[in-house]
């Protein structure tokens, strides 16, 4: 009966995960303050909004594989992201980027 309980656990745990890839990947403390230096060197940003999953209104800030959340609330940081527009990180609903993807019709010859 133990093994069946914990491989349920398992199973239902994986699947969990399957449908709600970013319910570990939320923002849970945000700061509110962010030195200049870690600005200029951010690569990309996310903002996460309190809809969906999190619960948490947050500004993510991408730089060497690390990520730190902050307040939207900053004014350097609103400034920053005005300016840095490009850097945003644009996700699908399954978190991967989305590419644009070029159609291209053929001619049917009639005959």
């Amino acid at each position: 009966l133990v093994p069946f309980i914990s491989m349920l656990f398992l199973t239902l745990l994986l699947l969990f995960l399957a449908l709600f890839p970013g319910a570990f990947n939320c923002c849970t403390k945000i700061s509110d303050e962010i030195p200049k230096g870690i600005l200029r060197r951010v690569e990309k940003f996310e903002i996460q909004k309190t809809d969906g999953l999190c619960h948490l209104e947050a500004v993510i800030l991408y730089i060497e594989n690390r990520k730190f959340c902050v307040s939207p609330q900053i004014r350097r940081v609103t400034k920053w992201m005005k300016k840095h527009k490009h850097k945003i990180s644009r996700k699908n609903h399954r978190g991967k980027k989305q590419r644009r993807t070029k159609i291209i019709k053929k001619k049917v010859k009639k005959q």
